[in-house]
């Protein structure tokens, strides 16, 4: 039977090289699924009680995933409007009036990069998905500008730079876990009570933090620009006016608009003062649907842009409630009381804020979803601090820049950039890694003095 096996194997390997058969990366999905099938055989394994047999035991984890496995809808629903309303923005009409005079400025290698990139940290910090279009965008459109006019740029430096939006996005005001924790009824209530922004995005670490990493990022870029540009062609494919929409005549998206930002933004008004409990996912999206319906003024061109933002969403809705499932199973079986004692052993207070960003920068290697991470790590990372009695609000900020760190490793969220600018990952992947060891300097040492 080895021998049958052995001689297999040979021969789909000698297959593999006789028809240069490509054995790619495993999709985002894929991993989910894989991810799903390790944590049931660890759960399976080392929380089995003793009377019940493997088998019976194998069925009631799978029961635990099932009884896991709708418990976020509202959580993925959330995650999905703040990725496609951020997406409707940043392709709007007025949204690319604006990018066109602004890449007119953008006239040699030095300004495109730095432009770029300070124009993309800023859209992330605000909206994760805008600020990922928004960035793919401006990059295109500098380099279609540029490119026109025979001016010399690093183009696939420019795109790197239109990439920095992830960079920040956890940290700033479309983070998922920040804003999940600051909403009435949240997933770990029981566990950590309500933590409100000012603990947290808005805390003056935080700004501190982000701080020093905008500068030193930008430093970066101007320390990458100096390279001697070459000549580039610029990818014809997938131009970026693809990626924009005229907004039509009409008052009635104006007319809600205003009544949706109206109410919304009448919550600072009647909030207690520096009390911002109502900052959550809820009251951000609600913002960005008064903002959509203002800037497209038309119903029906709104909804298309809608349309269009929705097939970016794919991945979170098909992916979401297995890391729910994910989830029941670690909680219902008990192994998240396991994890939590493993990390306490391995942990003392001062360091756990540090164990927490390590841990959700290599996680976010295999999960590159942030609210998906969360859903999973955040139980285990909230039961340890609570036994060690660390402040969990510097846990979660800990852990939203582990997350955001490793995304300059990570390709996934750059699909969509990827497609606009019609570079290759091989080329910005080469520019954000000092991005990412210029992020592991700022984090560590951020953490280290003003969490732990």
């Amino acid at each position: 039977m080895v021998v049958i096996l052995m001689r297999r194997n040979i021969l789909t390997m000698d297959l593999v090289k006789r028809k240069k058969i490509k054995i790619g990366f495993p999709s985002t999905f894929e991993i989910a699924l894989g991810l799903t099938g390790f944590v049931f055989i660890m759960v399976w394994l080392f929380t089995k009680p003793e009377h019940p047999t493997y088998s019976i035991y194998g069925f009631q984890v799978l029961k635990y995933w099932q009884k896991g496995f709708w418990e976020l809808l509202e959580f993925t629903l959330q995650m999905i409007l703040i990725l496609v309303f951020g997406y409707s923005l940043a392709i709007s009409e007025q949204v690319n009036k604006w990018i066109t005079k602004l890449s007119k400025v953008a006239d040699n290698n030095l300004k495109a990069v730095l432009i770029t990139g300070s124009v993309t940290l800023v859209a992330g910090y605000i909206n994760w998905g805008f600020g990922l279009v928004l960035g793919a965008v401006l990059a295109r459109k500098i380099g279609e500008i540029n490119y026109n006019n025979g001016i010399k740029i690093n183009y696939p430096l420019i795109c790197a730079a239109g990439y920095l939006g992830m960079m920040v996005w956890h940290s700033g005001l479309s983070g998922s876990s920040t804003l999940k924790v600051a909403e009435k009824g949240h997933f770990l209530e029981h566990t950590i009570g309500l933590l409100p922004v000012s603990e947290t995005i808005f805390s003056s670490q935080n700004f501190l933090v982000n701080l020093v990493l905008v500068v030193s990022l930008l430093l970066t870029l101007f320390i990458l620009s100096k390279r001697k540009p070459k000549v580039f062609n610029l990818p014809t494919r997938n131009s970026a006016k693809k990626n924009k929409l005229k907004s039509g005549k009409g008052f009635l998206g104006i007319i809600i608009g205003l009544l949706i930002l109206g109410l919304g933004l009448s919550d600072f008004i009647f909030a207690e003062q520096g009390n911002l409990g109502f900052f959550d996912l809820n009251f951000v999206n609600f913002l960005l649907l008064g903002i959509g319906l203002l800037l497209y003024r038309n119903l029906k061109d709104y909804v298309m842009s809608l349309e269009a933002g929705l097939k970016s969403a794919t991945d979170i809705l098909i992916q979401f409630p297995f890391y729910a499932g994910i989830m029941g199973m670690i909680k219902y079986s008990g192994f998240l009381e396991d994890l939590g004692s493993m990390m306490i052993h391995i942990s003392s207070p001062e360091a756990l804020p540090l164990t927490s960003f390590f841990s959700a920068a290599v996680v976010n290697l295999f999960i590159p979803s942030g609210g998906g991470q969360w859903a999973i790590q955040g139980p285990i990372l909230m039961e340890s601090a609570m036994k060690l009695g660390v402040d969990p609000a510097g846990m979660i900020l800990s852990f939203a820049y582990g997350d955001q760190l490793t995304n300059m490793l990570q390709p996934f969220w750059a699909l969509p950039l990827l497609s606009i600018t019609g570079v290759s990952a091989k080329e910005i992947l080469r520019y954000t890694i000092y991005f990412f060891l210029c992020g592991l300097l700022v984090f560590g040492i951020g953490i280290w003095i003003l969490i732990c």
